[in-house]
C-alpha cells in the first residue's frame, strides 16, 4: 500500500510540514513516485517499531531518545490529526485479556495462543501462527519497555472490525527487543485495513511510552480494569 505525505502525518499525529522535515534529514523511510513521496506501509511499521522509545528509564539510560507517537510535533502543536476517538479502546473490547501465557520460545507462545484466539476470529490457528512467526522473523515486533506486538504482516482481518487481545506472560521473555528487556505483555494486533493497523500500532507504542501505563500493565489488570484505563487514556490523549 503506498501512503501519502498526508496519511502517514494523520498516523503519526504531527503535521505535513513536520513529515516533510523529516523527508530533508532523511529521518523517515520514504521513495518516490512520479517526483511525489510515497510510504510503503511495512517499513514505516519498521521505522515505528525500531525507534527508540521515549520514557523516563529509557532516557536515563540511553541518553536522548527519540519518541514514536508525539504529543506534540516539531511545531510544538498538539497533534489530534487522525487520532480515531477510542479506536484502542474499541479493538481491546472486541479482543480477549489472557493471563499466564508462557512457552520455551516466542515461537511457543504465539501458537499456544492463536489456539485460544483464532477459532473466534474465524481464523486457523496453524495459518495464522506462521504468518505471526514470519512477521518476528522479519524483524522482531516488540516496542521496547517490555512490551511487544505481535501482527501480521500481509494479513487483513475480512471484517471491518479491529480486534486487539492481550497477553501477560508468566514470566518476562526474550523477544529480541532493541532495548534488551525482556517483555511481559504482547499485544496480538488484527486490523481489518492498512491505515487502522498503523493507527493502531502508533497507539501501542504511544501508551508504551508512558510511565503510568507500564506501571499499570504489571499488575495484570482484567480485560474489565484494562478498557477503564484505556477509555480514561484515550480521553486525555484527545
Amino acid at each position: 500500500m503506498d501512503l501519502k505525505i498526508k496519511d502517514v502525518a494523520e498516523l503519526l499525529s504531527v503535521s505535513e510540514t513536520t513529515i516533510r522535515r523529516w523527508l530533508t534529514t532523511g529521518k523517515i523511510p520514504a521513495y518516490k513516485l512520479n517526483h511525489q513521496y510515497r510510504f510503503s506501509r511495512i517499513e514505516i511499521e519498521n521505522w515505528m517499531l525500531s525507534c527508540k522509545v521515549h520514557s523516563q528509564d529509557s532516557k536515563r539510560a540511553l541518553g536522548t531518545e527519540e519518541q514514536i507517537y508525539p504529543i506534540a510535533d516539531e511545531e510544538g502543536t498538539q497533534g489530534s490529526m487522525g487520532m480515531q476517538h477510542f479506536s484502542l479502546f474499541r479493538a481491546l473490547h472486541r479482543g480477549e485479556v489472557l493471563f499466564e501465557g508462557e512457552g520455551r520460545s516466542k515461537e511457543e507462545v504465539i501458537r499456544k495462543t492463536m489456539q485460544l484466539l483464532a477459532p473466534n476470529m474465524g481464523l486457523d490457528p496453524d495459518v495464522i501462527s506462521e504468518l505471526l512467526i514470519d512477521r518476528e522473523n522479519l524483524m522482531s515486533t516488540a516496542v521496547n519497555q517490555g512490551i511487544a506486538v505481535p501482527h501480521a504482516r500481509d494479513f487483513l482481518l475480512p471484517s471491518p472490525l479491529d480486534s486487539i487481545s492481550v497477553l501477560f506472560l508468566k514470566s518476562p521473555m526474550d523477544y529480541g527487543a532493541l532495548d534488551g528487556r525482556p517483555v511481559h505483555t504482547l499485544f496480538f494486533l488484527f486490523s481489518s485495513s492498512d491505515k487502522r493497523h498503523l493507527h493502531l500500532l502508533s497507539k501501542i507504542a504511544h501508551l508504551s511510552s508512558q510511565k503510568d501505563a507500564l506501571e499499570f500493565l504489571l499488575t495484570r489488570p482484567t480485560k474489565e480494569s484494562l478498557l477503564s484505563y484505556i477509555k480514561r487514556w484515550e480521553t486525555a490523549i484527545g
